[in-house]
């Protein structure tokens, strides 16, 4: 990565990834993660920022070996994830987003694995009881999905709510975590539960 440019102008490398709920848009930028992207939303997700300009180059080994590094390690652990040896990611991430957002997707990070949670429960979390709705917009901008788990935030009846890729893939992510939702069940983190079904792989395009 070149040395000389600001920190604002330091370009983003990204690698493609296929997984079992599609294929995975992977961005790194000065060694930690900026985004994980379902590759059918919006790559903007993924990539915005308060920056007016940022170079986003296909990561190559010799070109940046610190990112294309990173980028490997997130691929293993995504891989160990799906195969249900893994439970808790250690990749350093820097998701791109406001005072507000972060504290979310921080709050998202301490959901456990198998477990699910409400929105008011996350604002309670953060200190901000009636912001269940600025919880919701935040959630749904979480640029880093599966590593920020933002599907295991559900309504507050325990139904599914909104995903960004959607509603078959958070059934799919919980279901392989091994959390019930629905019919009032996975409210203010409980679980884990029986599952949704964790055998049935389903396409996704």
């Amino acid at each position: 990565m070149p040395p000389d440019l600001p920190l604002h102008l330091l370009p983003r490398h990204f690698v493609h990834h296929d997984s079992p709920v599609g294929p995975l848009t992977l961005i790194a930028e000065a060694g930690k993660l900026v985004g994980c992207a379902f590759v059918n939303a919006p790559i903007a997700r993924a990539v915005d920022s308060d920056r007016a300009f940022v170079p986003l180059r296909t990561c190559d080994r010799g070109a940046a070996p610190e990112s294309f590094a990173l980028l490997d390690r997130v691929r293993d652990e995504l891989d160990a994830f799906f195969a249900r040896r893994l439970r808790t990611f250690s990749v350093p991430l820097e998701p791109p987003g406001t005072e507000f957002q972060r504290r979310v997707w921080r709050a998202l990070e301490s959901i456990p694995h198998g477990q699910t949670v409400s929105y008011g429960h996350i604002a309670r979390s953060i200190g901000a009881p009636t912001a269940g709705r600025a919880v919701g917009a935040a959630n749904a901008r979480n640029p880093i999905c599966i590593l920020i788990p933002c599907h295991r935030v559900v309504g507050a009846s325990g139904a599914l709510t909104g995903f960004g890729g959607g509603l078959d893939r958070k059934r799919f992510l919980l279901d392989l975590e091994g959390a019930e939702a629905g019919a009032g069940a996975g409210v203010e983190g409980q679980g884990p539960g029986r599952g949704l079904g964790a055998q049935t792989r389903l396409s996704f395009s």
